[in-house]
C-alpha cells in the first residue's frame, strides 16, 4: 500500500527538499503552499497522514489541524515549526496535532516519526473507512472516502460539498434537514449565493438518486430536505 501524505510548506526550497525525500521514500505528497489550499486539498482527495508547518500565510497550522479535526478525527498530524517553547508544543496538540518536530530537522527523524504514526494508526483507520466510510440506504451507496455514490444503474464521482450534503441527508433520513442548518454546517454562513449553490447540487443528488426507485429526495419550500429510504 502507498501512503499519501498532505505536506503543507510555504518555504519553497524546504518544501522541494521534504517533498523529494518523501517521494523516494515510497510515499505520495500533496504539496500545498499555504493552509487555505491545504486544506481544499484535503477535502478533495483525503490523505493518510498530514505535515503541517505553523508559520502559513492564509491559514496557519494550528488552525489548519483545528479545520482537519472537524471532519477527520483520526487521520495523523505532525507540526514542523521553528518555534520551540513549552507553550506553542501544547498549542499544537490541543489543536490535534499527534507529534511536533522543531525546525531544523533531519529527514530521517521526519521519517521515523512518520513511520511510527501510520502504523500506530494504520489499523485503526482501515476500522473507520469500512465502517464510517461505506454508507448503505436503499440499493445505493455512499463511500465518503472516494466521494463515490453508488446505485444500481451506476458509480457516480461527486464532489466534497455532495458528499457532505448526502452524509447530513442520511444522518437525518426520513426526517427534515433543516437548510440553514445544512449551510451552516458545511459552508459556514447561510448566504443566497451559497443556498443556491446547495440548490443546484441537491438537484444533481436528485438526478442520480433516481436510479433507486425506493429513495426519494424531497424539497420542502422554505424548510429544507428530506431524503425517504
Amino acid at each position: 500500500m502507498k501512503y499519501k501524505i498532505l505536506y503543507a510548506e510555504d518555504e519553497g526550497t524546504l518544501a522541494e527538499i521534504i517533498s523529494d525525500g518523501l517521494r523516494s521514500s515510497g510515499y505520495d505528497v500533496m504539496l500545498a503552499k499555504d493552509g487555505v489550499s491545504a486544506y481544499q486539498m484535503f477535502q478533495d482527495d483525503t490523505p493518510h497522514l498530514c505535515i503541517l508547518d505553523i508559520m502559513m500565510p492564509l491559514k496557519d497550522g494550528y488552525t489548519l489541524a483545528e479545520d482537519i479535526r472537524k471532519i477527520d478525527r483520526i487521520v495523523p498530524i505532525i507540526f514542523l515549526s521553528a518555534k520551540s517553547l513549552g507553550d506553542d508544543v501544547v498549542k499544537g496538540f490541543r489543536s490535534g496535532g499527534n507529534d511536533y518536530l522543531k525546525k531544523p530537522f533531519t529527514m530521517g527523524e521526519l521519517l521515523v516519526r512518520i513511520e511510527s504514526l501510520l502504523e500506530r494508526f494504520g489499523n485503526t483507520q482501515s476500522e473507520k473507512l469500512s465502517t464510517l466510510n461505506h454508507q448503505k440506504f436503499g440499493a445505493c451507496e455512499l463511500n465518503t472516502l472516494n466521494q463515490e455514490l453508488i446505485t444500481p444503474k451506476a458509480s457516480y464521482k461527486i464532489s466534497y460539498k455532495e458528499t457532505a450534503i448526502l452524509k447530513l441527508l442520511l444522518e437525518n433520513k426520513n426526517d427534515v434537514l433543516q437548510k440553514q442548518a445544512a449551510l451552516m454546517k458545511i459552508w459556514g454562513d447561510d448566504s443566497y449565493y451559497n443556498s443556491r449553490s446547495m440548490d443546484v447540487f441537491m438537484s444533481h443528488l436528485r438526478k442520480m438518486l433516481k436510479d433507486d426507485a425506493g429513495i426519494e429526495l424531497m424539497s420542502i419550500r422554505g424548510i429544507g430536505y428530506k431524503l425517504i429510504c
